[in-house]
């Protein structure tokens, strides 16, 4: 399954969502759906990612989601409807698009290839340019006498031979090809394969809920929990949130009185359950939830979960819309954040999300003042 952004979750009324979401297919392992990054599982196709891609923006919205597909390889842009339950139709005609250039293809013009008459032309031209280069050798009527070449007498050593005025015969010269350079040919490296980024915080948990199996931390989890997983599961995916939330408080505090507030499969609970907050319109709940989670596993030193729920707990805050309980909200987010993102681990990692989260506070306290004034 596909590890796709959910930032826009159901609610208990649909939220606002683009009338058509542009999706454009890159190749056979990326797309991007609504500006957002689709990357496809080791043995997945790209086109199920972004299917799965759209059904969960379907489930949050509450609503069939319209989308473009510009299928780059196809050379086509394909209108399509999914649904929640992950059915899909094509609502137009397909419409078929330039390709896009390859790297280098453009302005190399192809060497032409000689036609029958261009080919006879170059050869005749060729045997005259050949005739015209040629020596012509005089006939042997035409030659002159040429004095032979006389030897002089020898001298006694020491004596230096005056010059007659002739010419011996051209000195002989080995000649010998250098030999030619060796060139070492190496082989260039392989470009490094992109490690897809795992899916975390409210991302994760969809994924789950969206499994055929529920997914349980310990052996004793799946004993206990697997039954009251599938209901939960079952009601979110038909849209039942509220009786959703109402197993999952359940769930969780019959699985606490058994296995104890700290141990795995509670804690995996609660984040299931602050999802479901999330979805049922309660994001402050969802936020606090997800807060708390997170210190829970940040005093486990369990990093990479607690970044997991700093990712639920920041998703589940931009959705909150009153500037005051926003403000109070933040501050505890980028305190806890900060703090993490101080220790090695994901947090550290990537400072950006974190700054865009600063960033939102700024615009919160201005809101807020603004709201002040009378």
């Amino acid at each position: 399954m596909s590890r796709v952004s959910f930032e826009k979750r159901r609610a208990q009324q649909p939220v606002a969502h683009p009338t058509v979401v542009p999706v454009r297919v890159f190749g056979a392992g990326g797309a991007s759906v609504g500006g957002t990054s689709v990357v496809a599982a080791p043995g997945e196709e790209i086109q199920q990612a972004v299917l799965n891609h759209l059904q969960r923006l379907a489930i949050s919205v509450g609503t069939p989601i319209r989308a473009t597909i510009h299928d780059d390889r196809a050379g086509c842009m394909v209108p399509l409807e999914v649904s929640a339950d992950g059915s899909s139709r094509v609502t137009g005609r397909a419409v078929r698009v330039a390709a896009p250039a390859k790297p280098g293809a453009a302005g190399v013009a192809s060497p032409a290839r000689p036609t029958a008459a261009g080919t006879a032309s170059q050869v005749a031209a060729s045997s005259q340019v050949a005739a015209s280069s040629q020596v012509t050798v005089p006939s042997p009527e035409g030659l002159r006498d040429v004095p032979p070449v006389k030897q002089p007498a020898p001298v006694p050593a020491g004596i230096v031979q005056a010059p007659t005025g002739q010419f011996g015969p051209a000195p002989v010269m080995s000649v010998t090809k250098a030999p030619a350079p060796l060139v070492e040919v190496s082989e260039p490296e392989p470009a490094p394969t992109p490690t897809p980024t795992p899916a975390r915080g409210f991302d994760a948990v969809a994924e789950e809920v969206l499994a055929d199996v529920p997914v349980t931390e310990t052996a004793e989890g799946a004993e206990l929990l697997t039954g009251p997983m599938t209901r939960i599961n079952e009601a979110v995916r038909s849209g039942r949130i509220e009786a959703a939330a109402q197993l999952a408080d359940r769930t969780v505090i019959e699985a606490t009185s058994v296995l104890g507030p700290r141990h795995a499969e509670v804690l995996h609970l609660r984040e299931l359950s602050a999802y479901i907050a999330y979805l049922a319109g309660d994001p402050v709940g969802a936020c606090r939830q997800s807060l708390d989670l997170a210190r829970l596993r940040r005093q486990a030193r369990d990093t990479e979960a607690a970044y997991g729920n700093v990712q639920s707990a920041a998703t589940a805050w931009r959705a909150v819309r009153d500037p005051e309980e926003g403000l109070r909200l933040g501050r505890d987010l980028i305190e806890l954040w900060a703090d993490l993102a101080t220790e090695p681990g994901p947090a550290a990692d990537d400072p950006r999300p974190l700054e865009s989260a600063r960033a939102r506070m700024v615009r919160l306290t201005d809101r807020a003042a603004r709201a002040a004034q009378p």
